[in-house]
């Protein structure tokens, strides 16, 4: 009872119910939240510090900044919402605001990308068939729906859109802000408010054990240093029977992939796959190709009981 008590009294004020009507539909931070709303930063940090110690909004650090999004567990809020007529004229004014500032902010992150050379649609740029590869990950999930799935490596998420349906709630990470900046935008023009994405390190993941149903790794690997450690940690934060997904290059011979890309491995092989699966604690992968100029792997491994394990090849 408290719990609810203490989540009524969170959303019981004008402004506060405001910021949930725009964390409901996609993550934004205090900078941006003021500018929509129109009210001092020092006022909607209270606000929001409030919101998020009632279990309403969840606080995502990153940088200088941090993103508040409606807390998943959060529906009471998702029914006060609900409540609310969509012809408010205050909520009207705040929802125009922020699609014009998710439109800037997605200008903004794409230009500087591109301002730095970085061609941020890798499958694009190799002339990948992007359809086929989306399919492919759609085919391996388990099961019409799937609870938890977190994309590693998400760059601008057009992957979690796709797998949006399929999904109760996703997470992407990347290390690159810009990256982040395009794929929030995206979500948010979708109004895919079950899915969510922050910056972490793929080798240190500020995530739980076992916490995801899948874990995938799309066009990823290959930049790793540490393949294997990227494997383990990945495996880590999956439970026991999830499915853990890698689409990724098979082996090649284009050393221009190497130093135009900063590609650190010139594709995978079975065997090493097999065995770093094995040494992260899941299943011999079942394997399918896709065709392309480049050929394309998906290898698909299931997490092994913690009391089991495989032996490495």
């Amino acid at each position: 009872m408290q719990d609810v008590l203490s989540q009524l009294r969170g959303a019981a004020e004008p402004t506060r119910l405001r910021l949930l009507a725009l964390c409901a539909r996609g993550a934004w931070c205090v900078t941006e939240l003021v500018a929509i709303l129109g009210q001092s930063q020092p006022r909607l940090s209270r606000h929001l510090k409030l919101l998020v110690e009632a279990g309403l909004l969840t606080r995502t650090p990153e940088g200088a900044n941090a993103w508040f999004q409606m807390a998943p567990e959060a529906d009471l809020a998702r029914h006060i919402l609900a409540r609310l007529p969509e012809s408010d004229p205050l909520l009207a004014a705040d929802r125009r605001a922020a699609a014009r500032l998710a439109a800037e902010r997605a200008r903004i992150a794409s230009d500087s990308f591109r301002s730095h050379g970085a061609d941020w649609d890798e499958t694009r740029a190799l002339g990948l068939p992007t359809e086929a590869i989306e399919t492919a990950l759609l085919d391996a999930l388990p099961g019409p729906r799937l609870g938890r799935l977190l994309d590693i490596g998400c760059g601008t998420g057009g992957v979690l859109e796709r797998l949006a349906p399929r999904i109760d709630e996703g997470l992407g990470i990347d290390a690159s802000r810009e990256m982040l900046a395009l794929a929030r935008s995206r979500l948010t023009e979708r109004g895919l408010t079950h899915i969510a994405v922050r910056q972490a390190d793929m080798y240190r993941l500020p995530l739980p054990d076992a916490g995801f149903d899948a874990v995938t790794l799309h066009m990823v690997l290959h930049y790793a240093e540490d393949p294997a450690a990227a494997l383990a940690e990945a495996a880590r934060v999956l439970r026991p029977g999830g499915r853990l997904l890698i689409l990724d290059l098979a082996p090649h011979d284009r050393a221009d992939l190497l130093t135009r890309y900063a590609h650190r491995w010139p594709g995978f092989d079975d065997a090493a796959m097999a065995g770093w699966l094995g040494g992260a604690g899941c299943t011999a992968p079942r394997v399918s190709t896709i065709p392309a100029g480049l050929s394309l792997k998906l290898w698909s491994a299931e997490r092994l009981p913690l009391s089991v394990s495989t032996p490495v090849s």
